[in-house]
């Protein structure tokens, strides 16, 4: 990337982290009602496994995303998985819970799932997707991934339930990936 691009990314930061201060701060606990529930896929290949990276707060994520009213878990992962990447998923079994406090109060429910079909292919929420080597995933990875993917990738157990606090230390790690990996172009 240019420096010229490099100085348009890094003026937009105000704006972004502004509003995922507001996302992550403010709006759990003002806007919204009841918990919050996201489901994430662990999707497992030949290729490895598949990350992506959000357009607001770049570094390597599982893909997946919150329930629609009236959605059932695993209609919900099916979509967000085929909105993001393009693919269409079977899913196997749940790997846990993973209760997160703090920034964005949300129960994260990871699954294990295959691919089916479709056609691997980027978004505009997820610009990037690509598969990863499991024992080659990328120092941009955010941190609070980590556990969820080593426990799938661990093999079949019964679905644990985990408690997390994202205070500061996960704020400032999540700030310091997107850091990366804007400066170098969501290569780093």
């Amino acid at each position: 990337m240019s420096g010229g691009g490099r100085l348009r990314q890094l003026a937009r930061l105000p704006r972004i982290y502004g509003y995922l201060a507001w996302w992550g701060l403010l709006a759990p606990r003002t806007r919204e009602r009841g918990e919050l529930v996201v489901v994430q896929a662990v999707i497992r290949s030949p290729d490895g496994v598949l990350l992506t990276v959000r357009s607001d707060l770049r570094g390597w994520e599982l893909p997946g995303g919150n329930l629609r009213a009236g959605e059932d878990e695993f209609e919900a992962l099916r979509r967000e998985v085929r909105e993001e990447t393009g693919l269409e998923v079977g899913i196997e079994r749940r790997v846990g819970d993973y209760v997160r406090t703090g920034f964005r109060p949300h129960v994260a429910r990871v699954y294990v799932c295959r691919v089916q079909g479709g056609r691997l292919r980027p978004s505009r929420e997820t610009p990037r997707v690509r598969w990863f080597p499991p024992d080659a995933l990328p120092r941009t990875l955010f941190p609070w991934y980590r556990r969820p993917l080593a426990q799938a990738l661990a093999g079949p157990a019964e679905p644990a339930l985990h408690r997390e606090h994202q205070g500061m230390r996960a704020i400032l790690a999540g700030m310091w990936i997107d850091l990366r990996m804007r400066w170098w172009d969501d290569e780093a």
